[in-house]
């Protein structure tokens, strides 16, 4: 079982809120990155997605209306992920981070892989 974990977290979200929650059940008391208020650099988003072996396009909120006010669609990666860096908010969550690896929780039971 992992002991420690960095989720980034939207409390506004339910999925973020419910994944924080099965972290807790499980006795891991997570740090939790409100990363709408600290985005990730750069080079730390890279670094999660890479870690979660995601691309950009696997990992940006297609649904916000930002994405399409961008006209993101068309996006190469490395403009989707500049674009996830301007804009927190087009960054999919909850990001989750152990000892043992690194997923994007959606489903929510994703995490469990890592626990």
């Amino acid at each position: 079982m992992a002991t420690h974990a960095t989720i980034y977290h939207n409390p506004r979200c339910s999925t973020s809120r419910n994944t924080l929650k099965l972290l807790q059940e499980s006795g891991i008391e997570p740090t939790v990155v409100k990363y709408l208020d600290t985005p990730p650099s750069r080079e730390e988003l890279t670094a999660l997605l890479a870690d979660a072996g995601l691309k950009p396009s696997e990992a940006v909120r297609s649904k916000e209306a930002l994405y399409k006010e961008l006209g993101l669609a068309d996006a190469s990666e490395e403009d989707l992920l500049t674009a996830m860096v301007e804009n927190p908010i087009l960054i999919e969550r909850p990001l989750v981070v152990t000892d043992k690896g690194t997923v994007l929780a959606r489903p929510i039971d994703r995490v469990r892989e890592i626990l």
